[in-house]
């Protein structure tokens, strides 16, 4: 009489911790080691563009951070339902509806930010760091940690932004956020506003100082060309 072999005993997986060590280093990692404007050379052109004052870089950061971090979300959600052969417009409407949602609250909220900023809340929907991560992250991993690698990515971005305007409008308007920082007996002394910070150029050479600044301390940069 065969003898009945007992089911083998199901292992369950361990969940992994929203917060474990790759999480946390995928959610890091964009800040400095793997930076997409310093490291990566990515979105650049903004950089030059909306930095001239503090207040429309952090906005535009915002809206970065929000964009690459829903959008990572979504297509991570909808990866194994979107035909390759159409991915990126898939990507590129999703993308749109959330920059779509970026614009109508400024000028819903912030009408002086939404007119400074101008065309180029529109032109997230091209930033190649935001697609580039939908392409290279989000399209493979999970909606959580993709989640996490648009936040990381946007946030790393957001920091260049802010660095170069404060330079920016400090130097070149003597202001921080609209308010005077410069004293007025500075001025009465002599001192006067550098007039090539308000220019698209100065931002490319904070940002060649930034880039000089952190392969100095970062020495995991010092290979990379």
């Amino acid at each position: 009489m065969a003898t009945e072999t007992a089911p083998a005993p199901v292992v369950e997986k361990k969940k992994e911790p929203l917060f474990s060590k790759k999480n946390i280093r995928t959610l890091r990692d964009p800040l400095d080691d793997n930076n997409p404007i310093t490291v990566q050379v990515l979105g650049i052109c903004s950089a030059l563009a909306v930095t001239v004052q503090v207040k429309p870089a952090l906005i535009m950061a915002l809206g970065v951070i929000f964009v690459a971090a829903f959008s990572n979300l979504i297509i991570s959600l909808l990866r194994h339902s979107i035909p390759t052969r159409v991915r990126i417009i898939v990507q590129l409407i999703v993308i749109a509806t959330l920059v779509t949602i970026v614009d109508q609250v400024l000028k819903a909220y912030m009408f002086d930010v939404s007119k400074k900023l101008s065309v180029f809340v529109g032109l997230i929907i091209t930033n190649c760091i935001v697609m580039g991560r939908l392409e290279a992250f989000a399209l493979g991993n999970k909606p959580w940690p993709s989640f996490l690698d648009g936040i990381g990515n946007g946030v790393g971005y957001g920091i260049i932004l802010v660095v170069v305007a404060v330079f920016r409008e400090l130097f070149g308007s003597g202001t921080l956020l609209g308010y005077q920082v410069i004293p007025q007996w500075a001025y009465n002394m002599g001192y006067v506003n550098n007039g090539l910070m308000m220019l698209p150029p100065a931002a490319l050479f904070i940002i060649g100082l930034y880039i000089w600044a952190q392969r100095s301390w970062n020495k995991k940069l010092v290979n990379v060309s």
